[in-house]
This record gives C-alpha cells, sequence and structure tokens, in this order.
C-alpha cells in the first residue's frame, strides 16, 4: 500500500529525480504494440533496465528471442537490449512489482456506438491497483477524451492510501508515435507530459527525460490529453476539407490535384493536405470522435469534428462509385467484373493495417458483386469479414488478369508503368501514376 513508508513529498521527489537520472530505476510498460516496443527500446537504450509486459505470448516469446515483431523496430536494434538484460518481455503483470516507473501504452478504440472503448486501460489499471508502492510513476500515453486520468485512474490509486503527489505520481503523456517515419521518432519527437500535481510532471519529465531529446512540460493532465486531440482533429479536419474540395471539384471538371500542388506554392498561410479513399492508422480516424463524444456531456457538439468524420467515412463509398462509372465508360457492369486493390495497408510502405479504408473499398465491392483481390508488399493476408485473404503474388500480371485495378494505398517501390501498361483501366485514388511521371488515359484519377 502506498500509505506505509511515506515520505515528505520533496524528499520523494528528490529520491525518484535522482534514481531515473541514475538509470537506477526500473521501468515497466503496458502493451507492447506500435506504441510500447519502440517506447521500451528507446528507454532501454538510455540505460534503464525495461519489461514489456502484454498478454500475447506470440510477442512476448518474440520480444525475448530478440526479434521485432514491428517495422519500426529492426532487429540489429532489439536483440542486443534483450541480450544485455536491459529489455525483456513478460505476459504477468506481477513483474510490475518491480517497476519505479510504469507507462500504460493499450489501444483505446471506439465501440461500434461510437462511443469509447476505455477496458484496455481499466485492465491494465486493476492490474496496476495490487502492484503500487511508495515512489512510483504511472504515465497514461494512450489516446483518450480530457478528464480520462483524473476521472477514471486518480480515485483508484487514491482509493489505495496513495497521496498523489506525495508518495505516487500521476501524469498523462500522449503517444505521437507514426509508423514508418524515420525522420521524426520515439526519441526526438517532442514529448508532451502533463501531470496531475506540478511534482508528478516533474517526475514524469525526469522519467522521460533520460531519453527523449525534447521535453515538453503543461499544466495539467487535461492540457497534455487535449494536447493529442487538437493534433488529429487538426489533421482529420483538414483532410475532410481536401475530400469535400474532391468532391467539389469532380462535379465542376476541374482537376483537384492541379489545384492542390498551385496552392501548395503559396509560401504562408496554407497547408498541404490531400484527398483519398478514407481514413486509416489509429489515430486520425478515432480521436477526435472521442473529443466530439466527451462534449457532448456538456451538451456541445463539435459541429467540425463530426462533419469531417462524416465526409471521411463516406469515401469510400464515392471511391466504390467512382470505380463503377470508370467501369461503365468501358461497357462494363461493376457486378461479374474483376477488381484488383493495389494497396491494403493504411499508409505506404508499412504493414499497419488498423482503419484502413482499403477494407471497407473491398467490402462495398464485394457488395455490388465484384470479384476482388488484393496485391500489397507489406501486407501478405488479412481478415476481411471473418475470411482470410491472401495477396497476389505478382500485381502486374494480376493487373492484366482484372477488369480494373484501384490504387488505394500509394507504395514507394510499385512499378507504376508496368502496372499502368498492363491494366485495362486504372482508378488512382493517390494520384500515384502522375506522382511517377506518367500519362496515360485509361488512368482515371479521385
Amino acid at each position: 500500500m502506498c500509505a506505509e513508508n511515506r515520505t515528505t513529498e520533496f524528499s520523494m521527489v528528490d529520491q525518484m529525480i535522482r534514481r531515473f537520472e541514475s538509470r537506477e530505476a526500473k521501468i515497466g510498460i503496458i502493451g507492447m504494440g506500435y506504441v510500447g516496443l519502440p517506447l521500451a527500446v528507446v528507454l532501454a537504450e538510455a540505460g534503464f533496465q525495461v519489461t514489456g509486459v502484454d498478454l500475447s505470448e506470440e510477442k512476448m516469446d518474440s520480444l525475448n528471442a530478440g526479434k521485432s515483431y514491428i517495422e519500426d523496430v529492426e532487429d540489429e536494434i532489439l536483440s542486443p537490449l534483450v541480450e544485455n538484460g536491459l529489455l525483456r518481455g513478460s505476459t504477468s503483470f506481477d513483474v510490475l512489482s518491480e517497476m519505479d516507473g510504469v507507462s500504460i501504452c493499450v489501444p483505446t478504440p471506439l465501440r461500434k456506438t461510437g462511443d469509447p472503448d476505455l477496458s484496455f486501460i481499466i485492465s491494465a489499471l486493476d492490474a496496476l491497483k495490487t502492484v503500487l508502492h511508495p515512489g512510483m510513476v504511472v504515465i497514461l500515453e494512450s489516446t483518450t477524451y480530457p478528464g480520462t486520468t483524473r476521472e477514471m485512474l486518480l480515485p483508484e490509486i487514491e482509493a489505495r492510501g496513495c497521496g498523489i503527489g506525495e508518495d505516487f505520481f500521476l501524469a498523462f503523456s500522449p503517444e505521437r508515435v507514426d509508423p514508418g517515419r524515420e525522420d521524426w521518432t520515439t526519441k526526438n519527437t517532442p514529448k508532451v507530459i502533463g501531470g496531475i500535481t506540478a511534482a508528478c510532471t516533474k517526475v514524469a519529465a525526469a522519467m522521460y527525460g533520460q531519453a527523449m531529446e525534447n521535453i515538453v512540460p503543461v499544466s495539467s493532465t487535461e492540457v497534455a490529453e487535449m494536447t493529442k486531440l487538437l493534433e488529429n482533429t487538426f489533421r482529420a479536419v483538414n483532410i475532410g476539407l481536401v475530400n469535400e474540395m474532391a468532391l467539389m471539384c469532380d462535379r465542376l471538371n476541374i482537376d483537384v490535384w492541379e489545384v492542390i500542388e498551385a496552392a501548395g506554392t503559396k509560401p504562408f498561410g496554407f497547408m498541404k493536405f490531400t484527398p483519398g479513399p478514407g481514413l486509416g492508422g489509429h489515430c486520425i480516424p478515432i480521436d477526435p470522435l472521442y473529443l466530439s463524444w466527451k462534449l457532448k456531456s456538456v451538451k456541445y457538439t463539435a459541429r467540425f469534428i463530426e462533419l469531417a468524420s462524416e465526409i471521411n467515412t463516406g469515401m469510400p463509398r464515392y471511391v466504390v462509385q467512382r470505380v463503377q462509372d470508370a467501369l461503365n465508360e468501358h461497357a462494363k457492369a461493376l457486378r461479374g467484373s474483376k477488381v484488383l486493390v493495389l494497396g491494403a495497408a493504411y499508409k505506404p510502405d508499412i504493414s499497419d493495417m488498423r482503419e484502413s479504408p482499403a477494407l471497407d473499398v473491398i467490402g462495398l465491392l464485394e457488395q455490388k458483386g465484384a470479384e476482388v483481390s488484393y496485391y500489397d508488399p507489406f501486407v501478405p493476408d488479412l481478415q476481411h469479414n471473418g475470411t482470410k485473404m491472401e495477396s497476389v503474388e505478382d500485381p502486374i500480371e494480376a493487373a492484366r488478369e482484372n477488369d480494373i485495378v484501384v490504387i488505394i494505398t500509394n507504395h514507394t517501390d510499385l512499378d507504376y508503368r508496368a502496372i499502368v501498361e498492363a491494366a485495362k483501366v486504372v482508378f488512382d485514388t493517390r494520384n500515384a501514376v502522375k506522382n511517377a511521371g506518367i500519362e496515360d488515359e485509361k488512368v482515371v484519377v479521385l
């Protein structure tokens, strides 16, 4: 219990800061996915003994063998950390009793009803309650609505007799992982941290400050939580705007891609966004809806968020309509046609399928009677409507055999020239063909 062996605020704060600065502190990470594993690696590289906890035995066995299951973490980086005893994996929460700091990096999806699903956070919290001890700092990284840390975690911790900012430290620090990026990583992306108290912020900053290049302290957990939602709401709204611009340009027979390129030449007051088949990834499609849901509790309608979501979630249906139109121009009905979807991951050059619009496009095409296959060099197979689909082996041969190719994800290394030459019709939702320097009348662009 935290009430045991309580010291004064300043002595405990100073003691924990010294432990983190000297690397004596041990750190646990709950949830070892796209966020947790890179975070664990960065902390281990800084000299901490790090233990990752995840219920997936497959992941933890792979981790303990020095084999990465995340593209952003290479075996050559992971293996030495495991061999030197700086990083290990476990499926047991009991190991957290040894930790001085614990980061919670579990998923926070939306339910089908649009409500936040915080069950993973609740499960992590239930496990943590049994291992709390004086000096422990807990940092929630999972994206959620403003107030979660104070309203959900704080009461449970205080009920254990823990004095927040005295013998226990609680903070929120939003993850900012963008899978596949090499310029901005877990290590050099500025790290926002907001604690329940100033002491909580100070101790949490000491923990992350030994591994991250730039710490950005803020005044509260709510500010830190809202920061993440603003970042991704900004992106979702602007993507919604440019997607609607694509719809308008189609009605007016204007090339939206040329409009965007021209607007992008302005050196101030404009930030370039591009349209596409819908939103993907864990953050942008979901985070703004957390904020919209929270605001309903104070009788406020987040109109920009809900309009952007309406436009963005409607893009897969618009793509299918455009595919149907493109086939009609070649005297083909969508029903019975063979359609090759090019790219299944939600963004280029990664295998991440979370919330990928490709799944919606495939499902809608099948509903309309199309025979759908896909090619993705990063996604050898996927689960769709309860069945397993496997990527075709040769995209050029598949392009030749299908009635239309639909480019959903613009992977860098695809041979677009060969694909276009082999295809009968191409519908390009990413302007990938033109960006590759190819002009062909058989290519229809979003």
